[in-house]
């Protein structure tokens, strides 16, 4: 019992003769032993803020009001908050108001001011219909999954989004890593094909047309989208960690186990728009299949060239999903996370101006992503003129993520981002799937009020008229003005518009 009472000091000693003849820390070498403490708090730095000392809406990406909002909707909890905003409205600059109308024209559909948690919402456009293809259909959710591989994400995560979507009925857009077993438990796909073909390349790493045939014939595939770039790393390609490549995601990708998976910056198939169109008749003749890309937005040259081709040539992308910088699953180096690509306001709307000014946007879907998953973002989307959300991360939070951003690491404590068999099994397909599913549910309902307090049947038809934004406490403008929208901007076409009016109007879903 003596010595007992000495290890604590001798240990002491120990670490303080280790720390006065190290090198790499000068800390340690001034303030041996004490100096430890200070990394403590800078590895626990993060926890401290999130729980203890930061605002409900001072963190990013998402506040604690967000999350909250979130995690609520999901557990099928009281998702209002009391006692009026905590936000500063008065003095945030950009603020957004969305006007709600007296009168309007459409009566409540739910006379419970929270609704049904099953509305039915969906697209107000036919996805592929205005350029003929064979595969064409209406989807059945304006709120749909967003691009997440299996590989960044625990096969597990993708089962219970899968599942959820399923229950949903929405898509689930499959990310860039291929289809893999996870994908086909019910739920429906947008194939989203990578500069690295995963799933549809040959022994070279090059595009194979009739593996990816063999892919869209053998999974529940209703479109095709080639990813240009993303918001998280735009223009950077990607890097799937070797400890991440296990035995099953390296059959899925058709590349070698536990090695770095790359994928490229550009893409092979094609080197400019023109080749581009071409690439995608090919692809839709062959499929029957919409086929639409996925950028974010940077240089707006290759807009202009896109749609000046689509005008004379008369070959097209079905749909367009415009991801903004601002939002990302996928790591990437700081200033790439930060600096590089439009925030998705911005972006879309520059992307939109250059479709209309040609006649074009009501042939093509839109689709927004980069934290359009709470709703007053997505209102004002839809107000831009987007037909349909994209949602990722507030997905990952639905299932249980706890914006740890440990996603690059393959320590994910909630299982949700990694390949760790003991972290990923504490994640419960069956209930994190329910989960996904009420989270979908309510945001549909929630679009589904805000469409009604502003006067319209659906959040399609909100206009920049209905969205003000903010300049401190004297000064409001339009949403049309302050991103240069011309009249009728953002809305879907006339027939377009009266045909979903009467099909929420008669109350049921829309023919496949």
């Amino acid at each position: 019992m003596g010595w007992g009472r000495w290890l604590p000091w001798a240990a002491g000693l120990g670490i303080a003769a280790h720390d006065l003849v190290q090198r790499q820390h000068a800390l340690l070498r001034n303030f041996p032993v004490l100096g430890h403490g200070r990394y403590l708090i800078e590895a626990v730095g993060p926890e401290l803020r999130q729980y203890v000392v930061a605002g409900n809406d001072e963190e990013r990406p998402f506040s604690r009001d967000q999350r909250r909002w979130v995690y609520a909707s999901a557990k099928r909890e009281n998702n209002y908050f009391g006692f009026g905003t905590d936000n500063d409205v008065e003095h945030t600059p950009g603020y957004v108001i969305i006007k709600h109308r007296t009168f309007g024209r459409t009566a409540p559909a739910h006379p419970h001011p929270q609704g049904e948690d099953a509305v039915w919402l969906p697209c107000a456009k036919v996805l592929g219909a205005a350029r003929g293809r064979r595969a064409a259909f209406r989807p059945e959710s304006v709120v749909n999954i967003s691009g997440m591989s299996y590989g960044s994400l625990s096969g597990r995560a993708i089962e219970a989004i899968n599942r959820g979507a399923a229950a949903a009925g929405c898509l689930q857009n499959t990310g860039e890593g291929g289809i893999a077993a996870q994908h086909r438990c019910g739920g429906e796909l947008v194939w989203q094909i990578g500069t690295a073909y995963f799933g549809c390349r040959d022994e070279q790493g090059r595009f194979d047309l009739q593996r990816l045939k063999d892919g869209v014939a053998a999974a529940p595939v209703r479109a095709l989208e080639i990813k240009l770039s993303q918001g998280a790393k735009p223009g950077l390609g990607g890097l799937l960690p070797g400890v991440k490549v296990t035995e099953e995601i390296a059959a899925v990708r058709g590349i070698p186990v536990g090695k770095d998976c790359v994928s490229p910056s550009r893409h092979t198939a094609f080197r400019d728009a023109d080749e581009l169109l071409d690439w995608v008749e090919l692809l839709a003749d062959e499929t029957g299949l919409p086929v639409g890309i996925k950028s974010a937005v940077g240089d707006m040259e290759f807009w202009t060239e896109l749609t000046d081709l689509m005008t004379r040539t008369g070959r097209g992308v079905d749909f367009v999903t415009v991801d903004g910088g601002e939002g990302g699953t996928g790591a990437s180096p700081l200033v790439f996370t930060d600096s590089v690509a439009l925030p998705f306001r911005l972006g879309f709307s520059r992307v939109y101006r250059e479709f209309a000014l040609r006649g074009l946007h009501e042939q093509v879907v839109f689709v927004g992503a980069g934290k359009l998953g709470l709703p007053d973002n997505a209102v004002v989307a839809f107000a831009l003129g987007v037909d349909m959300v994209n949602v990722a991360r507030e997905a990952m939070l639905a299932i249980g993520c706890i914006q740890a951003q440990k996603c690059h690491t393959d320590t994910c404590p909630t299982g949700v981002a990694t390949q760790n068999r003991w972290l990923a099994h504490g994640l419960d397909p069956a209930l994190k799937s329910a989960r996904l599913a009420n989270y979908v549910l309510t945001l549909r309902r929630d679009l589904g009020k805000v469409a009604e307090a502003a006067g319209v049947e659906h959040p399609a038809l909100i206009t920049t008229d209905d969205v003000e934004i903010l300049d401190g406490q004297t000064v409001a403008r339009g949403l049309g003005e302050v991103y240069d929208y011309r009249p009728g901007w953002g809305l879907p076409a006339r027939r377009d518009q009266e045909e979903i009016v009467a099909l929420l109007r008669e109350g049921r879903p829309a023919p496949v």
